[in-house]
């Protein structure tokens, strides 16, 4: 089935359809990084006989405390101010946790009185665990979105203060309305002496960036994968209940993970 993106906004909120496989494809710009610049990455939907559709762009802000990566839906305009800011995705000072924000405001930056629809949402949250084998091994994820309703649209988590976060709700095991998800676990192999998963020809080479989303109820639905296919070309397929953003947001966490020594 063709995958309509007529509104790219919309689109890349929007939860993949039931049933259906979106494939996607980040590229990794390192143009201006000798100024200083950081990398931009741009997410495209892959289409028939090698065409692509243009859905995400994001780069790291400078300046920043923590790691903070913008997201845009105009490849030219990566600005906070700008018209065509989606989303955002902010660490911690550890570079272990991230959370995926909407383009909504911020909690501390409004009084009271202000509509909770113009609150941002949170998205996702991204965990990573540090290796217990030192930092070879394959790391431990745990990504945190929110749930579906009975209509099969996304719940809408609008934190007031930190303690509504997706990442408190999951650290005090308050897992009402979200769903909690883990990286499949790969499988020592012998033959390459190295850690593997079955990405089905999607992902051609091996990286201990690669990973593969999963329900630990269903460890064969595979929600999201991530993976290297040239040195700045990655695959990025994600399911229902998934949407570009939040998976677009979760592969930048990896790029961006202080664990991720290679």
């Amino acid at each position: 089935p063709l995958i309509e993106v007529d509104d790219l906004e919309e689109f890349s909120v929007r939860p993949a359809p039931q049933g259906v496989t979106v494939k996607c494809r980040i590229t990794r710009d390192k143009k201006g990084m000798d100024r200083g610049m950081y990398p931009t990455y741009y997410l495209h939907l892959e289409r028939e006989h090698g065409k692509k559709v243009f859905l995400l762009a994001g780069r790291k802000r400078k300046k920043s405390k923590t790691s903070n990566y913008l997201i845009s839906i105009d490849p030219t305009d990566l600005s906070r101010g700008g018209e065509s800011f989606i989303g955002k995705l902010r660490s911690n000072l550890m570079g272990t946790k991230f959370t995926v924000y909407d383009n909504g405001v911020n909690p501390v930056k409004t009084t009271s009185t202000l509509e909770s629809s113009v609150l941002r949402q949170e998205l996702a949250a991204v965990c990573y665990e540090t290796n217990v084998l030192g930092f070879k091994g394959p790391r431990k994820m745990s990504v945190i979105i929110p749930g579906m309703n009975m209509d099969h649209e996304r719940v809408s988590i609008r934190p007031r203060n930190e303690h509504e976060t997706l990442l408190a709700r999951w650290q005090n095991k308050n897992t009402e309305s979200v769903i909690e998800l883990h990286n499949k676990t790969p499988v020592w192999n012998d033959d390459t002496q190295s850690y593997v998963l079955n990405f089905h020809g999607r992902v051609t080479q091996a990286s201990v960036k690669n990973f593969q989303i999963i329900h630990d109820n269903d460890p064969d639905y595979i929600v999201m994968q991530f993976g290297r296919v040239a040195e700045d070309v990655f695959t990025m397929d994600y399911n229902y209940p998934m949407c570009a953003l939040q998976a677009f947001a979760i592969a930048l966490s990896s790029f961006d993970s202080k664990l991720a020594c290679e």
